[in-house]
């Protein structure tokens, strides 16, 4: 079955255009194909603008005048109709064999996202079609989506909101005692109920000295008085998504506590006036991370800055950290999140997303950063 369909919303075209024009050499078409989960290539959805659907043993054929032949099993078939792509369904392996008979007859040089593939998979595309040249295509991939369209800024901006009206309300569900499993659920759940498709990742709910730990995610140590308390999690909508973190003092705090919390806020200013385009990304991380080491603090900052978001939760392998020299540019989404750790004590993070705007940057996480005791 082939079938022409036309959607609006999503400048799907706009885009396949775009990752042509960023490769470093000229191909006939390029592929985009998934495996079997957890094996799903994010570009596809990125390509299709398709929001639903696992689309195992699909394929996105893209064209440079924009255009998208679209492969996909009879199981995927309803929801690809919404997809602004040529269709062909395919029954049994033979009918997929045909179709992909069909559309390498006449391309003679192949893009594939080396960075989305299976190694299976590609072994098999380069067992059945030996006379075919492959080029790896990621890095345009990575490139094109950087620059976030509206459409993807406008779902990005809806994904912070949710995760804002999740984080308000955390210190009226915080109890002494309570497990940091038990938090942890309580954010998930909100996070549907104020209308994310799901958790962007999991979800990060600490106490006390596991906020030494940046990717502790939870357990079963329980609420104390004079806790650290530390929550990073994100809402995943329409497959985009946000990232937020927020520490917090459970009970009366110390100076200590005071004094780790200010640096970590004062840092995070100091990144937010670097960003701007033209900025290289690394310099942002210099300039946070010199700040941190000129406190009580020093060494005590152990990760990167911050990460670009989007469909990915770390979005086309760019980030505020010291080996990465891309410059900032208007339409990209990136995290902003220092951090100081005292292993065996507690730890700080407060982290916001933020949209790099022609003259600065657009905050688009607006939970308060004040420092809270609970």
């Amino acid at each position: 079955m082939d079938r022409v369909i036309r959607v609006g919303g999503i400048k799907v075209e706009k885009r396949v255009k775009n990752i042509f024009n960023n490769l470093r050499e000229k191909l006939d078409v390029i592929i985009i194909k998934n495996s079997a989960e957890p094996y799903i290539d994010n570009n596809f959805f990125y390509v299709t603008g398709l929001e639903k659907g696992i689309f195992e043993g699909s394929m996105a054929i893209l064209h440079p005048d924009g255009s998208i032949d679209l492969i996909v099993s009879e199981l995927e078939a309803e929801t690809a109709k919404k997809a602004n792509a040529t269709l062909h369904v395919y029954k049994s392996k033979e009918d997929l064999d045909k179709l992909l008979k069909k559309h390498f007859s006449s391309p003679r040089k192949i893009g594939v996202n080396f960075d989305g593939i299976s190694h299976k998979d590609f072994c098999k595309i380069k067992e059945r079609y030996p006379c075919l040249e492959f080029v790896d295509v990621s890095e345009s991939l990575a490139k094109t989506r950087l620059l976030k369209d509206e459409f993807e800024i406008d779902m990005i901006k809806k994904s912070c909101m949710i995760a804002d009206k999740v984080m308000k309300e955390i210190p009226g569900i915080l109890h002494g005692g309570m497990y940091e499993y038990e938090i942890a659920a309580e954010i998930n759940y909100l996070l549907q109920k104020n209308g994310a498709d799901g958790p962007a990742f999991e979800t990060i709910s600490s106490f006390g000295k596991n906020t030494a730990e940046p990717h502790y995610s939870h357990g079963n140590t329980r609420l104390s008085k004079g806790d650290f308390t530390l929550f990073d999690f994100g809402a995943c909508f329409r497959r985009y998504n946000s990232d937020i973190t927020r520490t917090f003092v459970f009970g009366a705090s110390d100076r200590r506590q005071k004094e780790m919390y200010e640096t970590v806020l004062e840092a995070q200013k100091v990144g937010f006036d670097m960003i701007k385009p033209g900025v290289k990304v690394n310099r942002v991380h210099d300039v946070v991370s010199s700040y941190i080491n000129s406190t009580k603090f020093k060494d005590r900052f152990i990760h990167s800055t911050g990460h670009s978001i989007g469909l990915d939760v770390h979005d086309g392998g760019v980030g505020f950290s010291p080996d990465c020299n891309v410059e900032l540019d208007e339409g990209m989404v990136f995290t902003v999140e220092p951090g100081v750790y005292i292993p065996g004590f507690g730890g700080v993070r407060i982290e916001d997303d933020v949209l790099i705007k022609k003259d600065g940057l657009e905050l688009l996480t607006k939970t308060p950063r004040d420092f809270v005791e609970i």
